[in-house]
């Protein structure tokens, strides 16, 4: 039985996005929605998953369990998903901090 499936991607190659509007519609840059069998659902998304490279992508999809939904990462993301017993949650990694250069700070000058 076909379902809803939700699907956002992020700095994707356009052939990704191609295959994406095939199957779904794009109401919003970057977001895809649509009404999709498991098969076709888990074959998009190995392919968007394969071929995010630099970007990322998100896939909210609904399943029989007690959030009534599934959520699937592929990519880097700040927002990481963290099962804690049977429930779907969000993890932040911490933000990463350029390392500053180091700074020599001369101190008073003795008089000569």
């Amino acid at each position: 039985m076909a379902t809803i499936t939700v699907l956002s991607t992020t700095a994707v190659p356009d052939h990704v996005r191609g295959a994406l509007t095939r199957w779904m519609i794009e109401p919003t840059p970057g977001l895809y929605v649509g009404t999709l069998s498991a098969r076709v659902r888990d074959e998009l998304w190995r392919v968007v998953s394969a071929s995010v490279g630099a970007g990322a992508a998100v896939l909210v999809h609904a399943e029989a369990n007690e959030q009534g939904y599934a959520l699937r990462t592929a990519g880097e993301r700040r927002r990481v998903p963290v099962d804690l017993d049977g429930l779907t949650l969000v993890a932040f990694r911490p933000q990463q901090q350029e390392a500053l250069p180091a700074v020599t700070v001369p101190g008073p000058t003795q008089p000569t």
